[in-house]
């Protein structure tokens, strides 16, 4: 649908989405540099080692990241420089004609719904994978993992479908420049936010119960933790994950008040794009960590290994070492 307007008031709502473009550049930054920082590890733990499942799932996390922040940050380079198509949460450049405008808005706005809800699966996967090591391989846990979160995607599959049809668009056409607005009812929002959140506070349960168990079995006083434990690396890295998760998460419960979801105003867009630069931060950058870290660990060991020297390493099997294996 497409309207032609000269009303001033609708500039508000144009300069405030050229404000949250700007952020949508800045976190498409972080992770590119996070991406080119990190390359050189990514290459030797990667790239060069055996290929197995937890591989496959890194490069597509990794590599669904780095594509998508070089598409948005090119869409905000449109914007900023041409003032021509801005979607509510996405901009891009100048389309040939409304009805194009508003189909391919809507697509691409969908696709991008679904891209989150594909990596945030494949985050789950890992944090099973993690948790299915750290409990010595058990079967049980390993279902009682799988079976909740499967119910937990479905779940949010079937919300996610029912906001993504929701989704509608509509061309503005103002003097000097066309604003394609899509919006939509989001319901459901709250319902998702608990099902995610439940999920990552009994993963986080389960890492420390067992991390717990690992250094009673030990005997190792709380002074006496060394960084070059598996577990306190792994305890590391999933803690952290799980800090981006609460700040992410706080940041959406603003969007559960309908004075800040229907809010226009420079405000309420920068609100918006911190919440961007967090999001990306956990999925794309610390989403990868949870198993390169480990990677760099076991890169670690081997070579002290090697040097003749004792690292304590985390147990797979009853009353047996973990091999120097780096799938986890």
């Amino acid at each position: 649908m497409s309207s032609v307007s000269d009303d001033p008031s609708w500039w508000t709502l144009v300069n405030s989405n050229r404000v949250y473009s700007y952020f949508i550049a800045a976190s498409s930054v972080v992770v590119a540099y996070d991406w080119v920082l990190t390359f050189g590890h990514e290459v030797e733990l990667v790239w060069r080692q055996r290929w197995s499942f937890t591989t496959a799932l890194f490069l597509s996390v990794r590599y669904i990241g780095v594509l998508y922040a070089a598409y948005v940050c090119l869409s905000s380079w449109c914007c900023a420089t041409d003032g021509s198509l801005t979607i509510s949460v996405f901009v891009f450049s100048i389309l040939p004609s409304a009805s194009v405008a508003n189909t391919v808005s809507e697509i691409i706005n969908s696709a991008l719904w679904c891209i989150g809800f594909v990596v945030n699966g494949m985050l789950g996967v890992i944090m099973i994978t993690r948790l299915f090591a750290m409990y010595h391989q058990s079967r049980k846990v390993l279902i009682l993992l799988v079976v909740i979160f499967i119910a937990i995607s479905i779940a949010c599959g079937v919300i996610a479908a029912i906001q993504t049809r929701q989704i509608s668009g509509e061309d503005l056409i103002l003097p000097g420049t066309r604003q394609c607005l899509i919006g939509g009812n989001v319901p459901l929002t709250a319902e998702t936010w608990i099902l995610n959140t439940a999920w990552e506070v009994l993963t986080l349960c389960l890492a420390l119960w067992s991390a717990v168990k690992h250094f009673r079995e030990l005997q190792q006083p709380w002074t006496r933790w060394t960084m070059g434990d598996c577990f306190t690396v792994l305890i590391k890295t999933h803690v952290l994950y799980f800090v981006s998760f609460i700040a992410v998460s706080c940041f959406q419960l603003g969007y559960l008040s309908p004075t800040i979801l229907n809010s226009t105003t420079v405000g309420t867009q920068i609100y918006g794009g911190v919440l961007q630069i967090f999001s990306l931060v956990q999925m794309f950058i610390l989403g990868p960590r949870l198993i390169l870290d480990i990677r760099k660990y076991h890169a670690k060991l081997v070579a002290n290994s090697d040097a003749g020297t004792v690292v304590t390493t985390i147990v797979f099997h009853e009353n047996a070492q973990v091999s120097t294996s780096s799938d986890v």
